[in-house]
């Protein structure tokens, strides 16, 4: 039996990537899906279509995950669509690296906005419908413990993102909601490949420091995701997995 049957997942920031990785597999498992996008129509619309054509069931939904009405809307859809909420990825995030001389204001309040308010904003749109056995997955980084040059602002987000994963770990746990989170190393995705990280000095970095000699796929996290919202995660929470290959 597919460890999702019945389920209803939302997947914030899945038009492509990790996201979409994610969403694909919470689907091939027997989740309903709510694929969130902030401004990719035609890449979330992709990832419903293949999760369509494998004979599971999606629904791409617009909404920029910063803002708190979108992220209510975001949230109204898996109920007004698949009628219950059972599994939310909060998966939205974006990233830019500057030395501490070149951070600005613009530069924080763009990542933080988007990489933990997002994160907070979603989850409190979602928590009055989660119910006993729910899982709340947050996307973090290896940054929490690598802490890479030129990073400050990103590696402060998910950071950030690593602690509230912990106090809403505790705070739901008396509602038997789990709260885990998943840090991965460097992943190719349209985003670091666009970005130039694949290529650079980074990446060569990045692949001297993991013992497991290459860089992530988006499905090898995608599988941890699948186990953190099924039942054979149940006495997970608080937990921050981190899928690096290794890189410390």
């Amino acid at each position: 039996m597919s460890k999702l049957a019945g389920k209803v997942a939302v997947v914030t920031g899945a038009s492509k990537g990790i996201g979409a990785a994610i969403a694909k597999a919470l689907a091939a498992e027997g989740a309903s899906v709510v694929v969130n996008y902030a401004s990719s129509k035609a890449g979330a619309d992709a990832v419903v279509a293949a999760i369509i054509a494998a004979d599971g069931k999606a629904v791409a939904v617009g909404g920029d995950v910063s803002k708190a009405a979108d992220a209510q809307g975001i949230v109204n859809a898996a109920i007004e669509t698949f009628g219950r909420l059972d599994v939310l990825v909060n998966n939205s995030g974006i990233y830019e690296f500057s030395p501490i001389e070149e951070i600005t204001e613009e530069h924080f309040h763009k990542q933080f906005n988007t990489n933990v308010l997002g994160v907070l904003l979603t989850t409190q749109a979602a928590v009055r419908h989660l119910g006993e056995g729910a899982s709340i997955i947050n996307v973090s980084s290896v940054v929490t413990s690598v802490t890479p040059p030129a990073s400050a602002v990103y590696s402060g987000t998910k950071g950030a993102v690593d602690a509230i994963t912990g106090v809403l770990a505790r705070e739901l746990g008396p509602r038997k909601i789990r709260v885990n989170s998943i840090n991965p190393g460097v992943v190719v995705t349209e985003g670091t490949q666009s970005s130039g990280i694949i290529g650079s000095d980074l990446e060569t970095w990045a692949l001297s420091q993991t013992p497991l000699g290459r860089l992530g796929q988006p499905d090898d996290i995608a599988s941890i995701a699948v186990f953190l919202a099924s039942d054979d995660a149940r006495w997970m929470t608080g937990e921050h997995v981190v899928a690096s290959g290794g890189m410390r």
